[in-house]
């Protein structure tokens, strides 16, 4: 049975869709059929993977307002085994349209259902919110994976997302756990660096990818090309990260 993963954090800005983008194909590429659903209005992850966002195709927003299958608006990417479920900003209108729509929280998860086991991962790029397409993409996954800079404010929202965790968990989805935190961005030479990261490994050291994703100019590039950055510069820093972060992910799975 295909294994769900959702991308969260509710702070922009820090290498949210980066990770799943580049965590989804360098699983792909280990020979796993991946579909990466990008739930986030921005689009990025479908760009990220070189979908134009222009396109006539079907969308996330047709597959959760009932006008299109799941099935219907799977692309296949130019990368091994790796799928895109695309989104536009159309998208947004969706958060409104699912207020008054019974049970809203477990329509992705029903939507999803259908193809789950078509596939070995469904990653779901979440917007950078708790609304209701965040708790949807929750009460659909089976595990959630939290990418965070070392930044002060980013510990607060970690709390606030670790906390909307528990309530889906509790209300909605009891299967529900955390993957792992991944630390973006990361440049170990700054005190504020060393001082989050010893503030996680007190509180979450369970939960911590060994790896993290340093700095990198290749891997900021890469999605201006439209394309993942294993396939963009496989022997840059970056590329060699994020492999070693989905050889965790896999062995954590």
């Amino acid at each position: 049975m295909g294994k769900i993963i959702a991308f969260s954090n509710q702070k922009g800005g820090i290498g949210k869709t980066t990770s799943a983008v580049n965590l989804a194909a360098a699983v792909a590429k280990s020979e796993k059929k991946v579909l990466l659903c990008d739930l986030d209005p921005q689009g990025n992850a479908t760009s990220g993977v070189g979908i134009s966002k222009k396109g006539g195709q079907k969308t996330t927003y047709d597959v959760l307002i009932g006008h299109a299958e799941a099935s219907e608006a799977i692309i296949q990417t130019a990368f091994e085994n790796l799928w895109v479920m695309p989104t536009n900003i159309g998208l947004a209108g969706a958060e409104y349209e699912l207020v008054s729509v019974e049970k809203r929280e477990f329509v992705l998860a029903k939507r999803l259902a259908p193809i789950k086991d078509q596939f070995d991962y469904i990653m779901i790029d979440c917007p950078p919110s708790l609304g209701i397409l965040t708790v949807s993409a929750l009460t659909a996954a089976d595990g959630v994976v939290i990418p965070m800079v070392c930044e002060y404010y980013a510990l607060e929202g970690l709390s606030q997302l670790m906390l909307t965790v528990r309530q889906v968990k509790k209300r909605y989805n009891p299967n529900l756990e955390v993957v792992g935190i991944l630390m973006t961005m990361y440049d170990k030479r700054l005190n504020l660096t060393m001082q989050v990261r010893a503030e996680l490994e007190k509180f979450y050291k369970d939960k911590l990818f060994e790896t993290t994703i340093v700095r990198n100019v290749r891997l900021s590039e890469a999605p201006s090309y439209g394309m993942p950055i294993i396939y963009y510069d496989k022997s840059s820093k970056g590329a060699v990260a994020y492999t070693k972060v989905a050889e965790e992910l896999l062995g954590r799975i």
